[in-house]
């Protein structure tokens, strides 16, 4: 047989293969598929595929922005990415970018002409993912439970565990990825000249070294890359908003290092837990997830700070868990950090609240000890800045104030 022809073959059939493969994450004693999802977006799927809840149907656009309002999701939340990182990349192009949208939750995405995708955080199982249509005149929505999207979200790059997937790629006009960076790294520690390849970046931000806003060719064996600036090749009219803000990217990017490791965390301490050999997996993810928790490696921001836009700060705000003087995790500093109080408001995520009560446990134990001691995991931040915190999490978050 043709060497080229059997390759093609051999390629065609890997996907069919993969499918049938049980990953870990779906044996004991996960049992992924074994357990109904508690998720946000699974609790409405019912009333959604029911009629209950009202959308627009004026048109997709309209569908989109009501879905979002249903969800307690902002469409300021929008990025806008353009490379072929997708379930629907035949879709994707510089010409029709897929938007992306969030909460600490839930996370949407749409293609103009396409599906929408969404991923839910369950407490216990991580990511439950959904795809369908935007339905046609009266229709009903018809919502799948999608196994396919495992085949990119639940391999190497986040620990073989169904998460989240962010990548930064140099795209060619065409949408497809030419190099790639920070492939198996999410989080607020990737420096700024390594993200947002194949996204737009919209916002003032300051950020000189940065991979977005391009596309790119070979040409005698290296790569030429060429601005693609946002709304050039597709109308901004398409989308709920115009924006691709560097705030929301920020978010995102913070939200989904979080989520990773949490998921991650509870899978390999439910697997030790299992096998009688927890006390290490505890020690070691009690550690690094207060160490993510606290910015410890945040990059900095640019000189001169950024601006975030108006409407996603005021929607973030808005949910924020406050003290009793009114002082919250979500209050945003942006001149040389994210956020004025360096602990994570993902504290109060499903992701963190779905972890092993043991290791929670010591993530809390860690937590308060880096705050009210010297211990090393608190070195980076001021006194003052620590006393604050603790008095946060003390009047917003039970479990923290349990350990009294």
């Amino acid at each position: 047989m043709n060497r080229a022809l059997l390759l093609t073959l051999l390629w065609l059939a890997w996907p069919a293969e993969a499918a049938k493969r049980l990953r870990d994450f779906e044996k004991a004693p996960h049992n992924y598929w074994e357990h109904p999802p508690r998720d946000r977006f699974t609790q409405l799927k019912s009333a959604l595929e029911g009629g209950r809840i009202p959308l627009d149907r004026a048109s997709e656009k309209a569908f989109v922005i009501s879905l979002l309002r249903a969800l307690d999701i902002s469409p300021a939340s929008q990025t806008l990415v353009f490379s072929t990182t997708s379930l629907q990349l035949r879709r994707i192009s510089p010409r029709n970018p897929r938007a992306l949208y969030f909460n600490e939750d839930i996370y949407v995405g749409w293609v103009p002409g396409g599906q929408l995708e969404i991923v839910s955080i369950d407490p216990r199982l991580g990511g439950i993912f959904y795809i369908f249509d935007i339905p046609r005149g009266s229709a009903p929505v018809k919502v799948e439970r999608s196994a396919r999207c495992f085949n990119c979200h639940a391999e190497f790059e986040i620990g073989r565990v169904p998460g989240l997937l962010l990548k930064s790629v140099v795209p060619a006009n065409g949408g497809g990825s030419l190099e790639s960076f920070r492939n198996d790294r999410t989080g607020h520690a990737i420096p700024f000249k390594d993200r947002f390849g194949g996204w737009h970046l919209t916002g003032r931000h300051g950020i000189e070294q940065h991979k977005g806003n391009l596309v790119g060719e070979f040409v005698a064996g290296t790569i030429k890359t060429y601005p693609n600036p946002p709304a050039k090749n597709y109308r901004s009219e398409t989308y709920p908003v115009a924006t691709s803000d560097v705030l929301a990217h920020l978010l995102q990017e913070h939200q989904v290092g979080f989520v990773n490791r949490a998921i991650k965390a509870t899978y390999d301490t439910r697997a030790a837990l299992a096998a009688g050999e927890a006390e290490a997996v505890i020690q070691k993810y009690g550690e690094t997830l207060v160490h993510y928790l606290l910015f410890t490696e945040e990059t900095p921001l640019p000189a001169g700070g950024l601006d975030g836009d108006t409407a996603l700060k005021q929607f973030f705000l808005a949910r924020a868990r406050k003290t009793p003087q009114g002082v919250s995790l979500r209050e945003l500093d942006l001149r040389t950090r994210m956020f004025k109080h360096r602990c994570s408001y993902m504290i109060h995520s499903a992701a963190f609240t779905g972890l092993p009560t043991a290791l929670k446990t010591a993530v809390l134990n860690n937590l308060r000890a880096a705050l009210t001691t010297d211990h090393a995991l608190g070195a980076h931040l001021p006194s003052a800045e620590k006393q604050v915190i603790h008095s946060i999490l003390t009047a917003t978050f039970a479990p923290y104030k349990a350990l009294e």
